[in-house]
C-alpha cells in the first residue's frame, strides 16, 4: 500500500512539473514512477514486492472478467429458458484468508459474481457462508471459490 501510495505521489509530482495535467501525461508519469519504484525497491525494504502487484492486479482482473461473464451468460441461460436448471444451496467454505481486508474483498468479488452470494462469516473468521445458485457439484464450486481465493491472497500479500 505504501508503494501504490509513493507511485501515485510520484505520479502527481510528475504531472504539476510537466505542467500538462491530462490523464495520458499522468499515467505516463504513473509508469515512469512504476519503473523508478521498481529499482529502488532493493534499497528501501518498505517498497519489497511491490512491483510484483502490478502484475497480479492485471492477471487476476483479466481472470475475474472472465468468470463474470462466464456466471453471466450461464445466469442468464437459465432464466432465459423454460427448464431451469439451478439447485440453490449453502455450503461453508473455509478461508484461507486471514486479516478483516482480504475476507472482505473476498465476499465481495464472491457477491459480485451472478449466481453466488456471500451470506456471513463465521466468528472465529475462518469460515465464509455462501449461497450458490448452482451448486450441482459442491467441489466443484469449492475448487473454484478456492482459486478465487489464491488468486485474491497473492495479490494481497
Amino acid at each position: 500500500m505504501i508503494g501504490f501510495v509513493w507511485n501515485i505521489m510520484l505520479a502527481l509530482a510528475w504531472t504539476a512539473l510537466s505542467g500538462d495535467f491530462s490523464g495520458m501525461n499522468f499515467m505516463a508519469g504513473f509508469i515512469f514512477a512504476y519503473v523508478a519504484l521498481m529499482i529502488l525497491q532493493r534499497q528501501v525494504p518498505v517498497l519489497t514486492g511491490y512491483s510484483r502487484r502490478l502484475p497480479r492486479l492485471v492477471a487476476f482482473l483479466v481472470y475475474f472478467v472472465k468468470e463474470l461473464a462466464k456466471s453471466n451468460f450461464r445466469v442468464a441461460y437459465d432464466v432465459a429458458t423454460p427448464v431451469w436448471y439451478m439447485k440453490p444451496g449453502v455450503i461453508a467454505f473455509r478461508l484461507e484468508a486471514r486479516t478483516d481486508v482480504e475476507i472482505m474483498f473476498l465476499s465481495s468479488v464472491i457477491s459480485l459474481t451472478p449466481g453466488t452470494l456471500s451470506l456471513d462469516v463465521s466468528d472465529d473468521k475462518k469460515v465464509l457462508f455462501i449461497h450458490a445458485m448452482f451448486l450441482q457439484d459442491e467441489d466443484q464450486l469449492r475448487q473454484e471459490l478456492r482459486e478465487l481465493e489464491r488468486r485474491i491472497l497473492n495479490i494481497m500479500r
